[in-house]
C-alpha cells in the first residue's frame, strides 16, 4: 500500500492523500482559531489513525467534530477510532443504522453482494483493507441535519450542504468560506449500487447546477487530489454534454461515442468512454 502523507491545501486546511489501493479517500481537517473540523472518518480504524497520527505531526489540536460526506463504508467506518462528535445528513445516519446489524464475513459480504445490497467493488475493497479476521464497529452520527449547517470553527465558517445525487441520495458537501475550497465528497461520480454504474440526466443536471452555485478557487473530489477552478469547470463541461448527448441519442453508446469525439476533434481516453457507458445505463436502468 502507498504511503498517503498529510498535505497543506491552504493556511487553514490539511488533508490525506487518497490510495486507490483499498479505496481509502481522502481524509481533511479544516482549522478554525478555536476548532478544528475533520472531513470524514475514514474506511477503517487503521486509516483514521494514519490520519490522527499525521494530525498530530502537524500539531492540529482542538479535533472534537467530524462530519460525513455520506454513508459509504470507505467514508464512515473508521469513526469508531476518532472519538470525536460526528456530523451527518439525516439520510446519514439511517444508512449507518442498519448497518449496525450487519457481519461481514466473507460469506456475508458475498451473499450481500448477490442480493444487490452490497457492491461487488465495495466488498472485494473491504476485505482487502480489514483482511481476513475483521472485525467492522459502525458508529452513527450524534447531530444530523436536514439541509443544511453552518459551523462557526473561529474565523473559519463551514457550510454543510446536502446536494444528494447518483452516487448516494445522502451527499453533503462542506464549503469553507473564508478559503474558498469546496469538499465534495463523492457526490460528482455515479451510483456504484445499481446493476451496473450509472449517471441519469436529471440528477447531475441538478447536483451541477448546486455546485456551481459555489464561489469556490479549489474543489476537492474524496478519490482524486484536489481540482483548481479551471479543471472543476473542465469536468462540470464533460457532465452537461454527456447529458446533452444522452438526451439528443437516446442512450445509443455508439452515437453517443461518435459525437463526443467529433466534438472534442480526438478519440476518446478511458475515462470518457466509461462516463458514457454510466449514461447509457442510466437510461437503459
Amino acid at each position: 500500500m502507498t504511503e498517503s502523507t498529510l498535505q497543506r491545501l491552504t493556511d487553514r486546511i490539511f488533508y490525506l492523500t487518497p490510495d486507490a489501493e483499498t479505496d481509502r479517500p481522502i481524509l481533511a481537517a479544516i482549522c478554525g482559531e478555536h476548532q478544528t473540523l475533520l472531513i470524514d472518518a475514514g474506511n477503517s480504524p487503521v486509516h483514521a489513525d494514519l490520519f490522527q497520527n499525521e494530525c498530530s505531526k502537524h500539531e492540529i489540536t482542538n479535533i472534537h467534530m467530524g462530519v460525513l460526506t455520506h454513508w459509504h463504508w470507505d467514508h464512515s467506518f473508521g469513526a469508531s477510532r476518532l472519538n470525536v462528535l460526528m456530523i451527518a445528513h439525516e439520510i446519514t445516519k439511517k444508512k449507518l443504522e442498519e448497518l449496525v446489524s450487519f457481519t461481514w464475513a466473507d460469506e456475508d459480504l458475498d451473499q450481500r453482494v448477490k442480493e444487490g445490497v452490497e457492491s461487488s467493488f465495495c466488498a472485494e475493497m473491504i476485505k482487502k483493507e480489514y483482511g481476513p479476521n475483521r472485525e467492522i464497529s459502525i458508529v452513527t452520527p450524534e447531530i444530523t441535519f436536514p439541509s443544511k449547517l453552518e459551523i462557526d470553527l473561529g474565523n473559519i465558517h463551514c457550510l454543510v450542504e446536502h446536494v444528494g445525487g447518483d452516487h448516494s441520495s445522502d451527499s453533503s458537501v462542506i464549503f469553507v468560506k473564508e478559503e474558498k475550497v469546496l469538499f465534495l465528497g463523492d457526490c460528482l461520480y455515479p451510483d456504484l449500487y445499481a446493476e451496473q454504474p450509472r449517471y441519469t440526466v436529471d440528477q447531475v443536471l441538478s447536483l451541477l447546477d448546486k455546485l456551481e452555485s459555489y464561489d469556490a478557487n479549489i474543489y476537492v473530489l474524496s478519490h482524486e487530489l484536489p481540482l483548481s477552478k479551471s479543471q472543476f469547470q473542465g469536468y462540470v463541461q464533460l457532465l452537461r454534454l454527456l447529458c446533452q448527448l444522452t438526451t439528443e441519442k437516446n442512450g445509443v453508446e455508439k452515437d453517443m461515442v461518435t459525437a463526443l469525439s467529433v466534438h472534442l476533434g480526438r478519440e476518446l481516453g478511458r475515462i470518457e468512454l466509461e462516463a458514457i457507458r454510466c449514461f447509457v445505463h442510466g437510461v437503459n436502468g
